[in-house]
């Protein structure tokens, strides 16, 4: 995990525990269960919708675009503010922000990984043949 990827958990302190997931060569950054953010290229973009574009509009802050079959696609993940890795605060006020937009957005929360027990498997009794039904 790249060390831009390690400092978020600091700079996201005043927001809460997140957690971050290796995902198609970036990693995805989670609160409570919600997908708040990515990392592409140690560049961290935030969740947005149409309740939150103005605040990224404002500060003509981009959104995550990748290529599929030579077309440019989109994403609903907007580049963070530069403000946000050096004011605490800050960072809590647009991690909250993303937040709600992953609530909004419908998707629900992805549930917590539990390690899968393991059951022991009983092998079925296996009757042996006699001698007077194998002649028949």
């Amino acid at each position: 995990m790249s060390e831009f990827v390690e400092s978020l958990h600091e700079t996201f302190e005043r927001l809460g525990r997140i957690e971050t997931r290796r995902m198609f060569g970036g990693h995805g950054i989670w609160h409570e269960g919600r997908m708040i953010a990515l990392v592409a290229k140690d560049t961290l973009y935030l969740k947005a919708d149409a309740e939150s574009a103005a605040h990224f509009d404002k500060l003509n802050l981009p959104p995550f675009t990748y290529v599929r079959q030579g077309k440019s696609m989109p994403m609903s993940y907007r580049q963070a503010p530069a403000d946000l890795f050096e004011d605490r605060e800050e960072a809590a006020l647009w991690g909250r922000l993303a937040y709600e937009a992953a609530l909004r957005s419908g998707q629900p929360p992805k549930p917590k990984k539990t390690p899968a027990k393991k059951t022991a498997v009983k092998k079925a009794a296996v009757k042996k043949k006699t001698a007077k039904a194998a002649s028949r």
